[in-house]
């Protein structure tokens, strides 16, 4: 495993010196380590950061270990908690197991090396759950059920961020052109998470008329202004308890911006017209086209909203910089759009579609895709279905095209078509697996798995290095 974020381990006991003597141990493991002197500082503390594992003193003033425990569990249900005491006895061990507790381990720490050891087999536990849900995950939902498609080395990268935080709280910022799936992205972290029966509000900042903005994500109370023959409840405060979704944040206007920032800070919301705030636990996202820090150095967006929003980003590439993605991309799109037939694109459509720099992006592929399908024969999809900008799209520059001649894609089994993807790539390059990986848009220890998974037969002393 390959994780793109580090393993984060808090600390919370009243002792500063057990603080510092368990941080230093767990950073002498690569964990990124946080630390909390009580219950109540460590529950405010994961509201607003993530953390994956939780080492807790058992005996706090005001709230015990497995008071701790229990409300950490409600919260964060597979957030993976270990207990720590001087006064341990079995009756409380086996209680902390019954919370949920992964482990139990007493003080002092003699030898040193058993906490060492406790927290690495802690942490290997977290990667190793975290592996198998990702592999798990991977074929229905990341795929199917969002529509975040690709083996290119981009995409997987973004499937492993998904993954990684769709059951925290932390503020996301996504990023990309217009039509790289950025709401899909949004999506997948509510949907997949333990945020998935909650509310998931969207709201498409560049489409709000001006002068309603406020009223649209506040709310307003009756009579507040001219039509206002109702109270009505803001898009936020209809995310209460689940996830809003700012796309395009970068249109709105620096006044709102100001009023967004306000109510971040203090998770508040005040309807138009009205003298009360309402409380609002919401996870925020946001996405944008823009260059948000570029925009902020020409103060056009607020520098202090830009860092609030900015805790995680994740960047969707463009799909001309992952067009190994392409074949696979149009054989799910065809599924959808022709569910009852089977579709073939022929090689030179497919060469076609793959050369072509698509402006815009994975929506405007969808789209191509439909005129096809209405407008060519029944089963097959060919280079004069399709819109002349692309059938006329050149390869001289593109050193990365994959050869697609003499090739037909039934476009209704997406390992069939990544299996012949892979050895027409290894055909070409001669079996170079770097430059087959570089080609195909996907890592070295990736191409290794898949040449594995999928049976495929390589030079002898390739298949010498794989066993």
């Amino acid at each position: 495993m390959n994780p793109d974020l580090p393993i984060r381990l808090l600390i919370v006991d009243d002792d500063p010196s057990i603080r510092k003597l368990c941080i230093t141990v767990g950073q002498s493991l690569g964990l990124t380590c946080f630390e909390a002197e009580s219950g109540e500082a460590a529950l405010a503390f994961l509201e607003e950061q993530p953390a994956h594992m939780v080492l807790t003193d058992m005996v706090m003033p005001h709230m015990s270990g497995l008071e701790f425990l229990e409300q950490l569990k409600r919260l964060l249900p597979k957030i993976e908690v270990a207990l720590m005491t001087g006064h341990g006895s079995i009756e409380t061990a086996v209680q902390a197991m019954k919370l949920g507790a992964y482990d139990y381990i007493s003080k002092p720490f003699a030898p040193l090396d058993e906490l060492r050891l406790f927290l690495r087999r802690m942490a290997d536990k977290v990667r190793l759950e975290e592996e198998n849900q990702f592999l798990r995950e991977r074929s229905e939902t990341e795929m199917a059920v969002h529509g975040i498609i690709g083996n290119s080395e981009g995409i997987q990268h973004v499937l492993r961020l998904i993954s990684r935080l769709k059951d925290t709280r932390t503020p996301v910022l996504i990023t990309g052109e217009s039509g790289t799936g950025k709401e899909l992205v949004a999506r997948a972290l509510h949907y997949r998470g333990t945020f998935a029966t909650r509310p998931f509000v969207a709201v498409d900042c560049g489409s709000l008329v001006p002068t309603l903005i406020e009223s649209e994500l506040f709310g307003y109370e009756k009579g507040a202004f001219t039509g206002a023959l109702r109270s009505k409840q803001g898009l936020l405060q209809s995310a209460d308890t689940g996830t809003i979704f700012l796309d395009e944040v970068g249109e709105l206007p620096l006044e709102m911006q100001a009023k967004i920032l306000r109510f971040l800070q203090e998770k508040e919301v005040r309807p138009v017209g009205s003298n009360q705030k309402v409380k609002v636990d919401v996870r925020i996202m946001a996405a944008t086209n823009r260059d948000l820090e570029a925009e902020y150095k020409k103060g056009t967006f607020r520098k202090d909203l830009y860092f609030r929003l900015n805790v995680v980003t994740i960047h969707l590439p463009a799909l001309r910089e992952r067009r190994s993605d392409i074949p696979v991309l149009a054989s799910w799109f065809l599924e959808r759009l022709a569910p009852r037939r089977r579709v073939q694109i022929s090689g030179a459509a497919m060469k076609a579609l793959i050369s072509y720099d698509w402006p815009g992006n994975v929506r405007e592929l969808e789209n191509c895709l439909e005129r096809a399908v209405a407008l060519g024969d029944q089963g097959r999809i060919d280079l004069r279905d399709l819109p002349p900008a692309i059938a006329r799209a050149e390869v001289a520059d593109k050193p990365e095209m994959i050869d697609t001649s003499g090739t037909d894609y039934p476009a209704t089994d997406l390992e069939d078509i990544e299996r012949a993807t892979i050895e027409r790539v290894f055909a070409q390059v001669n079996g170079d697996k770097a430059l087959a990986g570089k080609m195909l848009g996907i890592s070295r220890a990736t191409l290794y798995r898949k040449l594995k998974r999928y049976n495929i037969c390589l030079p002898e002393e390739t298949s010498t290095t794989l066993q």
